[in-house]
């Protein structure tokens, strides 16, 4: 039976958030809506992580329960959920009312929430993998992968900088394309309904639905502490960009490691956290000194003693 509920359960959760804001939608209260749908899949998940959890390690408390929700309400939900019901009430120019541009405004609405939805991901998986592959941009990246369990509350852990730089990328996609505001306002809630699922500790077995979307199948590998196989699974809502870029890794012989994380020396302290890439742009900890001495030629030792010359501050553990 588990293993029936665990094959049903992220579909149907997807499938019940949507139409439960599209009915709220349809009778005049999508703010209402996305909250209740919001929070209501919240405790529904904290709940299915006591009953039935994936990773039973990931159940020890890591300290950082206070840290994981400021960053949520301050850097990541509060400015979605602010960002959508702006968007909702038409308080402010969160995107034209009418489509524009080379935008298909006489298509479907779930038609043209899709569109947006792949055109979106195209600027979240650039943005996602450029934090990955650029050590000056990892810096504020690193905040969100020193977690070292995966669980509801710390879906949202992102420094602001983060946020500030994906949703840049996406929503210049779609300012682009001429989306309607009603559309970006469907690709927000959408995102948030799957970034919860993609980061719960509930076990959940996706299947065919693995080559579709960002599932936590998926994104457990991403939070690998081995960047060989970390580096993978770009995907916010969709894998599509993943699989045509060659980034998506889904190995069916094995599970991914519980002992997730990262090298980086990220403090403790949220205050230290929000403070952390700053601080590392001050030591000139601007790209990742073990691929440069390979590109160079020359041994990591060599290379360090010729940046410490010029003054350049190390940190060998964080290669």
């Amino acid at each position: 039976m588990r293993a029936v509920i665990a094959h049903l359960l992220w579909p149907l959760l997807v499938a019940v958030c949507i139409a439960g804001y599209w009915y709220g939608g349809q009778v005049g209260h999508p703010v209402l809506a996305f909250n209740i749908t919001y929070f209501g899949l919240a405790v529904t998940l904290l709940i299915l992580e006591r009953v039935m959890p994936y990773e039973q390690a990931w159940m020890k408390s890591d300290g950082q329960l206070l840290n994981d929700i400021a960053h949520t309400v301050l850097n990541k939900g509060l400015g979605q959920v602010v960002a959508a019901s702006v968007a909702m009430l038409g308080l402010a120019q969160a995107g034209p009312e009418a489509a524009s541009g080379f935008w298909p405004g006489d298509w479907p609405l779930w038609a043209q929430v899709l569109l947006a939805l792949i055109l979106g991901e195209f600027g979240l998986y650039w943005a996602h993998r450029t934090s990955h592959e650029f050590r000056a941009i990892w810096h504020w990246h690193a905040i969100h992968h020193s977690v070292t369990r995966l669980w509801i509350v710390n879906t949202g852990r992102f420094h602001f900088l983060d946020s500030i730089w994906k949703t840049a990328f996406a929503l210049a996609i779609a300012g682009v394309a001429g989306a309607p505001k009603d559309v970006i306002v469907w690709v927000l809630a959408i995102t948030t309904y799957i970034g919860f699922l993609t980061h719960c500790n509930v076990d959940m077995r996706c299947g065919p639905l693995n080559w579709v979307f960002s599932t936590p199948e998926l994104h457990r590998w991403h939070h690998n502490r081995d960047p060989i196989e970390g580096n993978v699974n770009y995907g916010e809502n969709f894998i599509l960009w993943d699989v045509v870029f060659g980034t998506r890794h889904l190995p069916s012989d094995r599970k991914p490691p519980a002992n997730i994380g990262c090298k980086d020396a990220v403090p403790d302290s949220f205050l230290g956290q929000l403070a952390y890439p700053f601080q590392a742009w001050a030591r000139r900890d601007f790209f990742n000194k073990k691929k440069a001495a390979e590109l160079l030629g020359m041994s990591r030792s060599t290379l360090y003693g010729k940046m410490e010359k010029y003054g350049i501050v190390i940190r060998r553990s964080a290669d």
